[in-house]
This record gives structure tokens, sequence and C-alpha cells, in this order.
């Protein structure tokens, strides 16, 4: 009998333990192991540098930057991890989290040594604008080799995602939203004035833009831009009248104001806007239109809708980093910054949704300006070095017509000349990077041969090789002096693997995000891998960034 209860109680115990096991089973069988935030909004400030959020910091209101650094993760020690640092290799890196090396958008324009010809990043003449009767619109993603994190989301979710690009600068739309976004939208100035597509991503304008570009946005942009707060008080930056900058046409002094009705004639109609702090004000409003218009972020489906502001870098080429124009305008993005945070919570939901922050490069200090301070940097003269280029080498080897092409930094052999006169392409390497390494404002020089048979995993030749494209790169690659460039003596430009031009902002903030801050090397390809593991989804398909695991819950 006692033996019979026993039993009873053996089976009774292994029972339950088994339902109590069971049930753990089923327990960890929902578990969730991603994140699924309704829309993921990807923001490029263009030619911002990491030190204007450090410079300026004290001068934000608490809704913009200061929020996502307070509600989120600020990777304080962020570079991008090639050269060059231009805007179309910057965009299409961020996005499809590898370096020009495998995504192929190796600058904003390149000599195409297949075509014989100059071309830009994101042309595309199998395409026709829409919006716009410009021949200069055509524009697609198709020169970028690999997919964006857009691309992978539509793939993932059966084309249910939804993908959007945003910016004034057509390169800064289409290159981030990828091959299958549902539409990119840029700004046409000129004596347009309108948001426009292509007939890559549809035939015709949907509605809500047609209705934004009917509401005269841009023309209330043709107004007086004076700075937002007193003058005066803008003492984390230069004098306003100053040699170190270039300014309007039709205005004889680069000071504050500017009145940009005015001005708009001699400076190329609506461009002005672009080019002035408005622009991000004109980004902004567009961006808030496109939440509603296309319905982003209104189901269970993560969407991912990129945007750029442009306008940044125009006021940075025009007025240098540290001019009084730069901080008007990180001041007055600030606040188009807390517009737009405060539409996604209203219209996708606090908690909904996950942003991260960063830039395409960073700038240099106005060299002109740095040479008064006694610190080295100069200016180079482009033209006459490629006429002494090509003298010397018709001189050394006696045959014309070696170098087809000095474009970009990069020196690309005529290889049918190179064969026919029996010219060994090795051989016109060295020689010539021995020559050009001789001469004034010089820093560095590689060859198509070390780049290819070679794997330099740090310092300026890292950089280059993560930058260089086999098929589309040059056969002999030049560097510049630190502060050393091709541009005018007023305004600033960006492109070498310098610090100034490298170190940028990566902040995130938002769903499924840590709050936190790190100061240990982060780089621009690990920003989509991340963003892919939080959604579960797959990389890029080049990728080649590390997760930043740390940023996420």
């Amino acid at each position: 009998m006692i033996k019979n209860i026993l039993l009873i109680i053996t089976i009774i115990f292994f029972s339950i333990k088994c339902i109590s096991q069971n049930s753990k089973s089923d327990d960890n069988s929902k578990e969730v192991i991603y994140t699924s935030p309704k829309l993921v909004v990807g923001i490029v400030v263009d030619q911002m540098r990491y030190d204007y959020l450090t410079r300026f910091y004290n001068r934000f209101g608490e809704g913009g930057f200061k929020r996502m650094i307070r509600e989120g993760y600020n990777c304080k020690n962020n570079h991008f991890n090639y050269i060059p640092t231009f805007t179309g290799p910057g965009h299409a890196s961020i996005y499809t989290g590898t370096t020009p090396q495998n995504h192929g958008v190796i600058a904003n324009n390149w000599y195409d040594k297949f075509g014989k010809e100059i071309i830009y990043c994101a042309s595309d003449p199998s395409v026709k604008a829409v919006g716009s009767n410009s021949e200069l619109e055509r524009m697609s993603p198709h020169r970028m080799k690999t997919t964006t994190l857009g691309d992978q989301n539509r793939l993932h979710t059966q084309l249910k995602g939804k993908t959007i690009g945003i910016a004034i600068k057509d390169r800064g739309a289409i290159l981030p939203a990828g091959h299958t976004a549902n539409g990119a939208y840029w700004f046409r100035g000129k004596n347009e004035g309108k948001w426009i597509t292509s007939t890559y991503y549809r035939n015709d304008l949907p509605n809500w833009v047609q209705e934004f570009n009917d509401s005269g946005k841009a023309s209330s942009y043709l107004k007086v831009w004076n700075t937002l707060y007193n003058i005066n008080t803008y003492t984390e930056s230069g004098e306003d009248k100053n040699q170190f900058e270039r300014g309007y046409k039709g205005k004889e002094t680069a000071t504050f104001p500017y009145d940009l009705a005015t001005l708009k004639d001699q400076n190329a109609g609506f461009d002005i806007v672009k080019m002035s702090a408005y622009g991000n004000s004109l980004t902004a409003d567009f961006a808030i239109a496109a939440i509603d218009g296309e319905k982003l972020g209104n189901d269970d489906t993560t969407d991912v809708l990129t945007v750029s502001f442009s306008s940044t870098d125009y006021v940075g080429h025009n007025f240098g980093v540290n001019s009084k124009e730069i901080q008007d305008t990180y001041l007055r993005l600030d606040k188009d910054l807390e517009r737009f945070f405060t539409a996604l919570d209203t219209k996708v939901g606090k908690g909904n949704y996950t942003v991260f922050l960063t830039a395409d490069h960073g700038a240099v200090h106005v060299p002109s300006y740095l040479k008064s301070l006694k610190i080295p940097s100069g200016y180079f003269d482009e033209d006459a070095f490629v006429q002494k280029i090509e003298t010397f080498v018709k001189e050394k080897f006696k045959v014309e017509g070696l170098i087809e092409k000095i474009y970009s930094d990069q020196i690309f052999f005529a290889y049918d000349i190179l064969e026919k006169n029996e010219v060994n392409a090795e051989e016109l390497e060295k020689v010539i990077a021995h020559f050009v390494l001789q001469q004034d404002y010089i820093d560095k020089v590689f060859t198509r041969t070390q780049l290819q048979e070679a794997n330099y995993i740090s310092g300026t030749a890292g950089l280059i090789q993560k930058g260089y494209n086999q098929k589309r790169s040059g056969d002999v690659v030049i560097v510049l002096n630190p502060a050393t460039i091709i541009y005018s003596k007023t305004g600033s430009t960006h492109g070498s693997g310098l610090n100034y031009d490298t170190h940028v902002p990566l902040l995130f903030f938002g769903k499924g995000i840590k709050h936190g801050s790190t100061t240990n090397t982060t780089n621009i390809p690990d920003i989509v891998p991340t963003i892919s593991a939080l959604l579960g989804i797959t990389f890029p398909n080049g990728a080649t960034g590390n997760v930043l695991s740390f940023v996420l819950e």
C-alpha cells in the first residue's frame, strides 16, 4: 500500500516537472529575438564634423541633438574608414554597410575608363525626370553595385515595408534609398523650386508631392536670412566679416543679413534656398509631409525613411567651418530636428520608431585661415600638376598619350597605347609615383600594383585601399599634404582621410536602443549591420561593417 502511494507521488512529481518544462519551452518559443519598430529613420547631415555637436551644444534646444544624446546612444569616436570622403561615397557607404571598394561609388564624379568620359554617381541616361523637364535630372542608383538597408528590409518583408529617400541633393536621396525604393525625391532649384523624382521609381508625382509643390512652401523661404539669435552671442564662431568667405553674388560682403528674395536672380533662382539654412527647413517640411503622404509607420511592418540635410554642405563650402553662417545653420537645423521628432512622436508614436544620425563627411578649416595662424596648409594647382606630369612622361618614355586622364587625385593609363608601344604598366607606375612624390604639396603616392597585391590594415594606405575599386579606380593614387586642397581660397571642402574629414557624429535613439556613450572607435560601415541586427534582417549583400552590440538593448 505504501509502495503504491509512493509510486503515485513519484508519477505526479515527474508529470508536474514535465508540464513545467514544456511550459518553459513554450515560453522560449515565444521569445522575441529582434525588434520591430514601425519606422526606421536614417538622418545624414551633409558635411557635419563631430565637433559641431560639442561647439554648439550649449546653444542647442532640448528636443533636437540633445534629445538624441539624452535618450539614445552617442558614439563619440566615429570615423569614415576610407578615402575619399565625398557625398556620393559617404551616403552609399552609410546605407550599404561597406566602402567604395565594394559598392563602387568611388566619388561624386569619376572617370569611366571604359566609356572614356566623366560620369556622375547618380546619373542614368536610361531614365527621365518626373516633375521637371530638365535633361540634367535623369537619375537613379544603378551605378551602386550593392544593396542597402532599405533593399534588405524590402526583401525581408516581401516588399510590404516601404522605403522613401529625401534630400535637397539627388545623390543624397537616391543612394540611401537603394535599388528597390518606393520613391526618392530631391529638390530642383533654378526657376522651378519643386521636389522631383525620375522614371526609375514612377511615371508621375504622387498627389502628396504635387500638393506640397503647389503649396508655395519653397517660395516662402525666399526671405531674409538673419541670425536666429543676437549675432553678438555667437561666440563659438569667428568674426562675421573676414576674408575667408565667398558669400552670394550681388552682395558685396559675406555678412548677415541676406535678403534671399533680392539675391535669387543672381544666384540661380531657387538654388539660393538650398544654399542657405532654410534648405534644411524645407527638407524637414517635406519629410514630415512624406510620413503622412506615404503612410510611413502606419502598420506593424517596418518602413525605412532616409533624410539627408544637404544645405549644411552648401553653407560650409561657401562660408567655411568657422563662420557665423555655419553656426546659425546648425542652430536652425537643431530646431528643424526637434520639429521632425515631434512629428514622429505624433504620427508614428513614441517608442515606435528608431533613428540614427550621422554625416557623409566632415570638412577642413579654410586653409587660408589656417595659414594666417601659421598652421601648415595650402592650395594645390591641379592644372599645373597635370601639365607637368604629362610632359615628364612623354619625355621619359618618348611616347605620346600614355596617360589617358588625371582626375580626382588619380592617374589613369591608356592601356592600348601602352600595349602598342610595349610600355610595361608596372614600370610606368613606379616611374610616375617616384616623380609625383617629389612634387610640392604631395604627401603620399600609391600604385595599382601596391593596392591590389598588398593588404593594408591601417594608416593612409588602409584608407586608400578601402576606397579603391579595382575596376573603376585609376592606376596611381595621389594623397595631398594635410589641410591642402584643390579649391578656392574662400570657403571649405573635404575629401581626405584626416580627422577633420573622417570624424563625424553617430547618434542612435528610439526603439531598441540603449542609453549611453562610447569613445571606442566605430566606423561608418558599422551602422547598417547594427540596424539590420536590430530588425533581424539580412545585412546588405556587400556589408563589411560590424554590429555595434553595445548600442542595442
